[in-house]
């Protein structure tokens, strides 16, 4: 499901509306926190040089999302009478369980870290997860395109997780910031409906 018809519009939109939501941590990347000689760009490239990187670029958001998505989502949108509730809040849960693995590599790779270290690390990494879930399911189901949530996975598995806490080397870096992020945070919220609509969407809200 999701793989045809494609609309590139769609995916310009799910991902404009992800890069907004990633304004703050943008803005550090490319201007706040660089170093002249070092490239954001060259940065990705830099990784897709590893099988890491396209495990975590490439291969992963491909292969998951066409398992969460667009098979997942398809069987709960089978039944009759498919809850909203369910197909965007619960089914994201199997996504989130599925990186729970993550805590037992960890413990192999990292014997000296304490176990409850490792366990709080794995549930936050679960819920992250889970929170990408949500707007994953949410971008497929408006879009009901398989091409836009995989090209939004990709981009959120980049920019990893934002910062949330902590100051940048100088004051006013960290003003620039949080004044960034929460504007994007708005941004966000703001084109979560309006920037979504589209003659594919699997449902229709409100």
């Amino acid at each position: 499901m999701g793989v045809w018809p494609v609309n590139p519009l769609d995916v310009v939109k799910g991902l404009f509306l992800t890069m907004v939501l990633f304004a703050g941590p943008l803005v550090e990347k490319l201007w706040l926190d660089r170093d002249p000689r070092d490239s954001f760009v060259m940065d990705v490239k830099t990784s897709l040089s590893s099988w890491i990187g396209w495990r975590n670029y490439i291969v992963g958001p491909i292969t998951e999302e066409i398992t969460f998505r667009s098979h997942i989502l398809a069987l709960h949108l089978s039944v009759p009478n498919p809850s909203l509730t369910t197909l965007i809040f619960l089914t994201p849960l199997y996504f989130g369980i599925a990186h729970l693995h993550h805590f037992y590599e960890f413990r192999l790779t990292h014997p000296d870290v304490s176990f409850h270290f490792g366990l709080v690390r794995s549930l936050i990494q679960f819920t992250y997860t889970t929170l990408f879930g949500w707007f994953a399911a949410w971008v497929f189901l408006r879009y009901g395109s398989l091409w836009t949530a995989i090209v939004v996975h990709s981009f959120c598995n980049v920019m990893g997780l934002p910062r949330f806490w902590g100051a940048l080397e100088e004051v006013w870096k960290t003003w620039v910031y949080y004044t960034v992020l929460v504007a994007g945070a708005g941004g966000f919220y703001y084109g979560l409906w309006r920037w979504t609509e589209s003659p594919n969407t699997l449902i229709v809200v409100g």
